[in-house]
């Protein structure tokens, strides 16, 4: 059985930091990536970061380049977002997600598992 959970979020101010963590239970292939989404509400989920389990490879939204760090710790079986410089539109829910495959890392639709989210207020 795949679980998810995230943990980190929070309420800060604009231009902060908050880091999220993903646990992840279950079998290894379901972890091929893993990637970070977020949804504000009225709006529809948009992609954030993922990185390949195995190599670390990263991938990043254009709205968070240069702020947010995605990274993982195969050991502990964690995937973590550290963000920076965070602004009033971060605002969102924030959901890990795992892949057990797929060619489109910014795709939702190849993420098959999924957190039950937490919540990140960025006040201006």
């Amino acid at each position: 059985q795949v679980q998810l959970v995230e943990s980190g979020g929070g309420l800060v101010q604009t231009g902060g930091s908050l880091r999220l963590s993903c646990a992840a239970s279950g079998p290894a292939f379901t972890r091929y990536r893993m990637g970070w989404f977020r949804q504000a509400p009225g709006q529809e989920r948009e992609f954030v970061a993922a990185i390949a389990w195995q190599t670390g490879l990263t991938y990043y939204g254009d709205s968070v380049k240069g702020r947010f760090t995605i990274s993982r710790d195969t050991a502990k079986n964690t995937m973590y977002l550290q963000m920076n410089s965070l602004k009033a539109e971060d605002t969102a829910v924030y959901y890990c997600a795992s892949a057990p495959g797929g060619w489109d890392a910014h795709s939702s639709e190849e993420y098959h598992y999924w957190g039950q989210g937490t919540q990140v207020t960025v006040s201006s």
